[in-house]
């Protein structure tokens, strides 16, 4: 018998960025998250949440409290002071939480 071996993969997409409560002292930009896997550790193949940046943060705090000598991949800064248009930034942010997913 020929035994073919299966590689796990998962795939994470940072996408659809929306403002939300636009046009108000609170308002914030939410992404989506899209996740596809085949791994075993997973009971759910696929998965979509949405999640804005201070999430992110939250997420890389536990990762660093739990990780030892493991780096933790950095985010994307949060900057107000952004020169250039709000959608740029929106995208620049978007890749950057995609790269941190990623790592």
């Amino acid at each position: 018998r020929l035994r073919l071996c299966c590689q796990e993969l998962t795939t994470v997409r940072v996408q659809d960025p929306r403002v939300q409560n636009e046009g108000s002292w609170n308002s914030y930009v939410d992404y989506k998250i899209f996740l596809h896997t085949n791994s075993k550790a997973f009971t759910a193949k696929t998965s979509c949440v949405r999640r804005r940046y201070r999430e992110f943060v939250w997420l890389r705090k536990q990762l660093q409290r739990n990780a030892g000598l493991v780096p933790v991949p950095e985010l994307p800064g949060k900057s107000t002071f952004f020169v250039g248009s709000t959608d740029e930034f929106i995208e620049k942010r978007r890749q950057g939480l995609q790269q941190f997913l990623e790592k």
